[in-house]
């Protein structure tokens, strides 16, 4: 019991967007909230809301940049740490590192078929450029 409120006090909770901030998943808590609110984060396998309480052990499927990451909880914080302590509050599964692979290696391949030009056309190239689409 909580001597100044004599209320119970509750037990070790961290809210989902709150978890994502300080896992350094996101920027801001706005941005986590928003990201659980639409659906992009996965929590054990069901969507869920920002104010979802967290438990360890639990899987968590979050997007970041072209793939989504899909980690263990491993320890329950509520205030934002530097990036070598933030990693250590999650475990990549392995699937997930495997997949995250393989699409890296797949965009790397379809960069190749992609043609880019060394430079920008001159004045004299592009005219001709323009001539070659009117005829």
């Amino acid at each position: 019991m909580n001597m100044k409120t004599n209320k119970p006090e509750q037990s070790q909770g961290v809210r989902l967007d709150k978890w994502l901030w300080a896992a350094r998943f996101c920027k801001t808590r706005t941005l986590a909230r928003d990201l659980v609110q639409s659906g992009k984060v996965q929590y054990n396998n069901q969507r869920s809301k920002p104010s979802r309480l967290v438990e360890l052990g639990a899987v968590v499927k979050v997007p970041q940049g072209f793939d989504i990451k899909e980690v263990v909880i491993k320890q329950l914080e509520e205030n934002r740490r530097s990036a070598p302590l933030a990693q250590l509050m999650y475990e990549e599964t392995p699937d997930s590192i495997a997949q995250r692979e393989k699409n890296a290696e797949a965009r790397k391949l379809s960069a190749f078929h992609s043609p880019k030009p060394d430079h920008r056309p001159d004045k004299k190239q592009r005219r001709q450029i323009i001539r070659f689409k009117q005829q």
